[in-house]
């Protein structure tokens, strides 16, 4: 990505996707040239969260809700130090934000972090395009880039690197361990392996007594027991989960070791590839904050938040023997079967697809934190019957109403 840090107001821009398509508009944010992933996200709130999430790094995000930046940017809601988005496409960008903890527009933060975006986009035949065709590598050009011949400006997003065979955890993750502090009496310690982590997810924990470890991308199975856990959390991330060996082998070893666990998001899919699963891309994937999930064992309904591109390929109708004992899909999509979620019933360790700790909402699933905190606690009392509790958990109805 390549931009100016300077005013953007009419000044021209173009999007332009792989297949051939494009879309004018005016520059939003930076002005210059950027590539990545053309996707689209479905929620009507919660944009600073979108953009400061790890796991839309390298991506091109369009925003289906027509109005964006209404409420600023302000310096509680980010879920990391940075935008990671490649690009941005609005409709209707707001003039004025009016909300009481605005402290800048969103087009000020987008100029400032060198982020190319483009407005006055039909975000709306954008993405049934994208639905239609699936999601594909795209560029934003604007200024003086936005002039330059249309065949020259798609032979360059041709060249672009594709996300099939993406390996970009360690590209978003910590370069050092650092910890975040239980919150009142602690009760568990948790090593939390980061691959594109959110900054709401090891607060979520430490709201249940949980400190928590986060390491790097690259950890090491001495590294994750040297801070002896209770349990280990394996987080959200962007890239190819195919192409993420060492997570994969890292994730074996604690298997092997039977130490209870927990992932989410990119976590799920490198659960189901160290259980011996295969995944695919889809071909838009889910992102939003809208998305309807079932959990399968009490036939609950959550709208959950979601952002994924790939998917694990399990059976939805049996259950699968690996070499951890037998698993189960625990959760799937109404929308389209895709698995949200994979248990072992015979070693503590659970996952899902979505995301629980769910800046800026939905709540609905912030159960799960409180399923994991039961796993350890178990298993802390009771190794062997960890296992027993794991397999009747998802139905204990103490769990179920808890809320954060």
């Amino acid at each position: 990505m390549t931009s100016t840090a300077r005013t953007a107001t009419g000044t021209s821009a173009v999007l332009v996707l792989e297949d051939g398509r494009s879309f004018r508009g005016r520059a939003y944010g930076a002005v210059g040239e950027t590539f990545g992933e053309a996707v689209f996200n479905t929620g009507m709130t919660g944009y600073q969260e979108t953009l400061t999430d790890p796991s839309y790094h390298r991506q091109i995000v369009v925003m289906t809700a027509p109005h964006i930046g209404n409420t600023g940017v302000n310096d509680e809601d980010p879920e990391s130090a940075r935008i990671w988005v490649s690009g941005y496409v609005v409709r209707d960008p707001a003039r004025k934000p009016s909300n009481w903890r605005s402290v800048r527009t969103l087009d000020e933060e987008l100029t400032a972090q060198g982020v190319v975006g483009i407005s006055g986009v039909d975000t709306r035949a954008l993405t049934r395009h994208l639905r239609e065709r699936g999601a594909m590598r795209a560029g934003i050009f604007s200024g003086e880039a936005a002039s330059a011949d249309g065949t020259a400006l798609l032979e360059r997003v041709r060249s672009a690197p594709s996300m099939h065979g993406a390996d970009l955890c360690g590209e978003v993750a910590a370069r050092e361990p650092y910890v975040v502090p239980a919150q009142g009496e602690k009760r568990f310690t948790v090593a939390a392996v980061d691959l594109g982590i959110k900054g709401m997810t090891p607060h979520r924990m430490a709201e249940r007594g949980i400190e928590v470890h986060v390491l790097p991308a690259d950890a090491s199975a001495e590294d994750v027991y040297a801070v002896r856990p209770d349990g280990v959390f394996f987080s959200n991330g962007p890239g190819d989960p195919a192409a993420a060996g060492h997570p994969v082998a890292l994730m074996q070893a604690v298997l092997e070791r039977g130490t209870p666990l927990f992932g989410i998001c990119f976590g799920n899919q490198i659960l189901g590839r160290a259980l011996g699963f295969g995944t695919f891309k889809l071909k838009y994937g889910h992102r939003g904050v809208n998305q309807p999930v079932q959990d399968r064992s009490t036939g609950k309904v959550e709208v959950t938040a979601h952002n994924h591109g790939f998917a694990v390929d399990a059976p939805l109708s049996t259950v699968s023997e690996t070499p951890y004992g037998r698993a189960e899909v625990s959760h799937v999509c109404l929308n389209d079967d895709v698995v949200e979620g994979l248990r072992l019933l015979d070693r503590p360790a659970f996952s899902v697809q979505y995301h629980p700790e769910a800046a800026a909402g939905p709540h609905d699933a912030a159960y799960l934190f409180d399923r994991f905190t039961a796993l350890m606690d178990e298993h802390r009392r009771n190794p062997a019957g960890a296992r027993e509790q794991h397999q009747h958990s998802s139905t204990n109805p103490h769990l179920e109403d808890r809320r954060a």
